[in-house]
């Protein structure tokens, strides 16, 4: 008899993925970096469970997921506000929770945000690929997103004092709220010059919103297009984790996790990666502000 324990899923929501902090150093072979969105997060629901700070999480887009265990499990729900059930019962969110043997943990549809977070004690015990347990929708790689009647592997669960340590703490989850208003700080570069300076006063100025079509690849904005100085494409060349490209419609696209390596539309400034975790929690029609950084 198996002593691993697992949670089958019930109802795998709009989209809900395997992450990690994901898998650095393959960019050389077209692998993007992957891994949770709003690491921020991610990482306080495994600190809350005394789970390894790298353990893999399942991260769900808007409408939430729900598991069964096999066997008792304790669950942080984190991330994008949501409510959370065990067997229909209200539970915690933000904090753990004691799930039994066959219960169903239910995070619902978020109330703000985008991205909800489930570590589970032990982390999600998935093969990993590259050194990273993390889906990547772009490439690929990694387990593919949830589907009903999915069975994972949990690891070993930490011992009992290590969860129960950060939870006693007053004050010890300090979730921040999804951004009211997405301001990313911006340098400009390495691609700045084949725009206009009045490109640069738009970009720097007016009121874009996240668009409908963003997702992990990158958050897309809707607003003034930024006006190019030097026509055509470049040949494709690195790209990095917050790079701001501009396509052809001239509306701005950061680069989220699951970004290409490489590309041939011109980057017209980098944000910061710690910038990018309210990112991953801007909705739909979020204002959006660049500022110089």
């Amino acid at each position: 008899m198996s002593t691993t324990t697992t949670v089958t899923v019930v109802r795998p929501g709009a989209l809900t993925t395997v992450q990690d902090t994901g898998r650095r150093g393959h960019a050389h072979l077209g692998v993007p970096r992957s891994g949770a969105l709003d690491a921020p997060a991610a990482g306080l629901a495994n600190r809350l469970l005394g789970n390894d700070p790298g353990a893999a999480v399942l991260e769900t887009t808007v409408t939430g997921c729900a598991l069964r265990p096999d066997r008792p499990v304790t669950v942080v729900v984190g991330g994008a506000p949501c409510p959370v059930t065990v067997d229909g019962r209200p539970a915690a969110w933000g904090a753990p929770v004691h799930v039994p043997a066959g219960a169903v943990l239910d995070a619902g549809p978020v109330t703000a945000g985008v991205r909800a977070y489930l570590a589970l004690a032990g982390g999600i015990a998935v093969a990993p690929v590259l050194g990273s347990r993390s889906t990547d929708l772009l490439s690929g790689l990694g387990p593919a997103p949830l589907r009903a009647g999915d069975v994972l592997p949990l690891g070993d669960s930490p011992p009992p004092d290590a969860a129960a340590r950060p939870a006693a703490l007053p004050g010890a989850a300090p979730w921040p709220a999804p951004p009211a208003e997405l301001v990313l700080p911006l340098r400009p570069g390495p691609r700045a010059d084949w725009f206009t300076p009045a490109a640069l006063r738009t970009l720097f100025s007016a009121a874009y919103r996240v668009s409908p079509h963003s997702n992990r690849v990158g958050l897309r904005t809707e607003g003034p297009p930024l006006e190019r100085a030097v026509p055509g494409e470049l040949p494709s060349e690195g790209m990095v984790l917050g790079a701001l490209q501009v396509p052809p419609d001239g509306r701005p696209v950061v680069f989220l996790h699951d970004h290409p390596t490489t590309g041939g539309y011109p980057v017209i400034g980098v944000v910061a990666a710690p910038g990018l975790a309210a990112a991953a929690q801007a909705a739909v029609g979020t204002p959006v502000r660049f500022t110089p950084g």
